[in-house]
């Protein structure tokens, strides 16, 4: 199996209303914490995510930096957020599935991709809070509808129970790979906005977990 030990790096935002969850997932994929008090996010998070050994393929094994932003949902903070877009190789468009407002503006989002970016840029939808079942007000087939007509991939996800956190970023990284041969966007990453802090290696985040499992820790 061919191995590549130099990082490809790629650029990923987090778009979609207020208060659908975007920075919790953010969170999650940085370390395995979550709040139910998060605080929405102004202007912009962001993060480094390295991810170590990825299987592409039967053939072929990857490295990859990936600079993760989370970006403010409300109007005024829009400009902000659209600054970010520049240069981005992938992206998520997130819906709350207890919110069918926030569902709605998908396509708003969508538009200010196409309008920001590259027009083929992979976009994953993801409704997240799907272990909220009792509260839902749009269905799965909703949204699998709408992936459709918007041709993105599609996932419900939960911040709160970690539910297809890590399976949303590995898609995303697999369909720009598949799509780019490995090659990012001619844009430069300006890894320099990163703080060294926000720099989490996700194969160490997933190892730690499984020690937590073994010591016999409920996860939240």
């Amino acid at each position: 199996m061919a191995q590549n030990w130099r990082p490809i790096e790629y650029k990923f935002i987090l778009l979609g209303d207020s208060s659908v969850g975007k920075s919790s997932i953010f969170k999650r994929l940085l370390g395995n914490s979550f709040s139910k008090n998060q605080i929405s996010t102004l202007g912009t998070e962001k993060a480094i995510i390295n991810f170590d050994d990825l299987e592409i393929d039967k053939n072929t094994r990857q490295n990859f930096k990936i600079v993760l932003f989370d970006t403010a949902g409300q109007e005024r903070y829009r400009a902000i957020t659209s600054s970010y877009f520049k240069g981005s190789n992938g992206c998520f468009i997130v819906y709350d599935i207890t919110n069918e407002a926030s569902f709605n503006n998908i396509e708003n989002w969508y538009e200010q991709i196409q309008k920001e970016t590259s027009k083929d840029i992979p976009i994953l939808l993801v409704g997240n809070k799907c272990d909220l079942e009792d509260e839902r007000k749009v269905p799965i087939e909703k949204g699998k509808e709408k992936a459709q007509n918007l041709n993105c991939a599609f996932f419900e996800t939960s911040a709160l129970k970690k539910i297809n956190i890590d399976k949303i970023f590995e898609e995303l990284v697999n369909n720009i790979y598949e799509k780019t041969g490995g090659n990012k966007n001619d844009d430069d990453i300006n890894v320099e906005l990163v703080k060294d802090d926000k720099a989490v290696n996700l194969n160490e985040v997933k190892n730690g977990e499984n020690e937590k499992k073994k010591g016999g820790c409920c996860e939240i």
